[in-house]
């Protein structure tokens, strides 16, 4: 028997939370100007101005997926659906004042989308961040258990085991012999919400489909693994002719020219303001300092695959001393070349600001995947299928994967390189500008307080 769920109500209550700030900032601005109270027709034209705007958020929340938020989403997408909520909402604000008589909403439309913006974005992260509290202290969970495991399911066990904010509990169940009477029992008992199977399986199909009939039967929602080495789901989007389902080639977002030449002008305009804002002063600087720790030139330059694998000159500041096995050797935890100057340098990744020069040239994106040497791409690209997905976008300074937590030459590195370009092929298949703005800040935070996983 299965736990009562409440997180439909809960979702109800954050609705109406919504609808109640929206009313909330628009009287108060209403009732902040006195002469609009006294007039009856002002009274019921400001109503009618606040229903529609509250419809209007209802119905744009289908579209960006406010409330559709699973217990595993990071807060760098959650982050982004806020903004593009937040900011399609305050175009529909300052549309209303323009096409409407409304002299009020005129008056007072960019202060009210001022206090909006900064009032949704400070409560819903606070409801973000209680959750995962919540989550942290071993409540409100959802016990899962995994049948017949592989390399695929292992990567995702250990990323919900890790990170307890999502709220997972694991059971182990023991793969031997097994039989529909000893899974039944054991999800029973348990209480499982969740059995996570991989796509790739050993199960024989005739117990499939009675695992997948009693699960249904017990309201057991059973989830599948893709592989993380190949790249079938990758490349294809669940398509409909009539009621047939179909699958068709995926069309990814910078696939579409106007989302390409968005993303050249926002990369261009960003990383020019950097180099003449804070690179004409920062530069000299951390080349004096490099002069002084050691000998060698300032900058590092180095051969990495870019965009469909073209090579280009990837430029950083040098953090080593100068040695012949830097395209040959990877770093390593407290490698003995890297100089005191540069370890400061990749620990505040401050390394990596001369690439902007590499994103004027078109070289690179300020957000994408990050190139790798030459030889460690040649040899994931013969392991991990899905590894060559990351050339379908420009390399970036930095990428969804390392403001993930997924950077750094420690543990096994071969799952830790299907992590990242688990994340890779993530950004590739849903990116947009918010989360390229998403990203860049949550690295600005990084850069403040410093990588931990940095070597």
């Amino acid at each position: 028997m299965q736990k009562l769920r409440y997180s439909r109500y809960f979702k109800s209550a954050i609705i109406i939370l919504d609808i109640f700030i929206v009313a909330a900032v628009f009287v108060f601005f209403f009732l902040m100007r006195h002469k609009y109270v006294l007039e009856k027709v002002r009274k019921e034209e400001n109503f009618l101005s606040l229903v529609l705007l509250s419809l209007f958020w209802i119905l744009l929340s289908g579209r960006t997926k406010l409330y559709s938020i699973p217990r595993n989403l990071t807060y760098t997408l959650y982050l982004e659906r806020i903004i593009t909520h937040i900011f399609i909402f305050l175009l529909g604000i300052l549309l209303l004042a323009k096409v409407s008589n409304n002299e009020f909403l005129k008056d007072e439309r960019f202060l009210i989308t001022f206090t909006l913006f900064i009032t949704f974005f400070i409560v819903k992260s606070f409801i973000f961040f209680s959750l995962k509290y919540i989550r942290l202290q071993g409540k409100n969970y959802r016990n899962v258990m995994f049948i017949a495991e592989n390399s695929s399911s292992d990567i995702l066990k250990d990323i919900i085991t890790h990170r307890k904010d999502y709220g997972y509990r694991v059971y182990e169940f023991l793969n031997d012999d097994i039989t529909i009477t000893k899974l039944q029992n054991f999800w029973r008992e348990k209480e499982i919400h969740t059995i996570f199977i991989p796509y790739e399986n050993n199960l024989n199909q005739n117990l499939l489909e009675e695992i997948n009939r009693e699960a249904e039967n017990d309201k057991i929602k059973i989830s599948l693994i893709p592989s993380a080495i190949h790249n079938e789901f990758f490349q294809y989007d669940l398509g409909y002719i009539e009621t047939q389902t179909i699958l068709t080639p995926s069309k990814f977002p910078l696939d579409y020219y106007s989302n390409a030449i968005i993303k050249r002008i926002f990369d261009f305009t960003f990383s020019l303001l950097v180099l003449i804002f804070i690179a004409s002063w920062l530069f000299p600087i951390i080349a004096l300092l490099i002069k002084l720790d050691s000998k060698g030139s300032v900058f590092f330059v180095q051969k990495r695959y870019g965009f469909h694998d073209e090579v280009f000159e990837c430029i950083k500041f040098r953090t080593m001393v100068e040695n012949n096995e830097s395209t040959t050797k990877t770093t390593s935890q407290n490698d003995s070349r890297i100089t005191k100057i540069g370890r400061f340098l990749r620990k505040t990744s401050l390394d990596e600001m001369p690439q902007f020069i590499n994103v004027l040239k078109g070289d690179m994106s300020v957000v994408g995947p990050r190139p790798h040497m030459l030889l460690i791409d040649e040899f994931y690209k013969a392991k991990i299928g899905r590894y060559s997905v990351r050339s379908l976008v420009q390399p970036g300074i930095t990428g969804l994967a390392q403001v993930s937590g997924l950077r750094g030459d420690t543990g096994d590195m071969e799952i830790e390189m299907k992590k990242r370009v688990i994340a890779d092929s993530f950004y590739v298949k849903n990116w947009s500008l918010t989360l390229d703005i998403v990203i860049i800040l949550k690295t600005i935070l990084l850069v403040i307080k410093g990588d931990q996983k940095a070597i």
